[in-house]
């Protein structure tokens, strides 16, 4: 038997953009209550605002104090100064679990699977990969984006599964921003692996002035976690969503991943009919 607690509590937050002049509260007042709320901390990208090294620096210093694992996603801002591999190294130092649809993270039988997404826009107005090479290549990063986070979560064998993105997977987590911008915010091809691999939640930010909450077509929560919509949503709150999930006090190991994959079987056909209802 492997015992894991009945409940294990995600903090997540995204679009903290350090290094910005005057945008969010201090880095240590940021991340001041999570340890007494929280058993591990999920941050959803952008979490400096240039990708410089030294904001990075400044990050993982206050990340290194905080008492709890950490795991993150890199946003579009992270990469702006093109020192990508600098910065996650940086971060990976300070003891943050970077994720990029690479091996995956368990903590406390929760397991987590990332990438940072790409844009697109949704459904049946979502960008598709005809004309130009240049439009093609812009779909192909989407698609390539999406194969990624289909790789991690298939390496996933726990009870309870976590889906981190920068980009929205969802159109209903970016509304409230202005329609023209849609396209930017996110892709519908990041919901085909949550459909392929259920989850049990989905976080993201980069819509800072969206919508909460939204659901996969199988029926999944998707929180939008941007630090600004979150501040101005839950004023007294913390700066950070908390959303709990429950475990198997006791699970075994053996016939764990043929239990899991029934589930997913039964979870995809609910999927499969939500999305025919959808179109018709």
């Amino acid at each position: 038997m492997v015992k894991t607690p009945e409940l294990v509590r995600i903090a997540a937050v995204g679009d903290i953009h350090l290094g910005r002049a005057a945008y969010g509260p201090p880095v240590q007042a940021l991340f001041a209550q999570v340890a007494e709320r929280a058993d591990v901390l999920a941050l959803c990208g952008d979490l400096t605002d240039r990708g410089d090294p030294e904001e990075g620096r400044q990050l993982g210093k206050a990340l290194a104090t905080i008492g709890v694992p950490v795991v993150a996603v890199l946003g579009n801002h992270d990469y702006e100064s093109a020192k990508v591999p600098e910065l996650v190294r940086i971060l990976t130092d300070a003891g943050v679990q970077m994720l990029d649809g690479g091996d995956a993270f368990e903590v406390q039988g929760v397991g987590f699977a990332g990438v940072k997404g790409f844009a697109g826009g949704f459904g049946r107005r979502a960008l598709g990969p005809w004309g130009e090479e240049s439009i093609k290549l812009f779909v192909r990063e989407a698609v390539d984006e999406a194969l990624k986070l289909e790789t991690s979560l298939s390496k996933l064998r726990t009870e309870r599964r976590v889906a981190l993105l920068h980009y929205s997977p969802i159109c209903g987590t970016v509304e409230g921003e202005p329609r023209e911008i849609y396209p930017y915010l996110g892709s519908s091809r990041l919901e085909e692996p949550l459909i392929r691999y259920p989850v049990d939640a989905v976080f993201h930010g980069h819509a800072h002035h969206g919508t909460l909450e939204g659901k996969t077509v199988g029926g999944v929560t998707v929180y939008n976690v941007s630090l600004s919509l979150l501040q101005r949503s839950f004023p007294d709150g913390p700066p950070f969503r908390v959303v709990e999930l429950h475990t198997s006090q006791e699970r075994r190991e053996d016939g764990q991943v043929e239990r899991r994959m029934e589930g997913q079987a039964d979870r995809r056909a609910e999927a499969r009919a939500g999305r025919r209802g959808n179109e018709s």
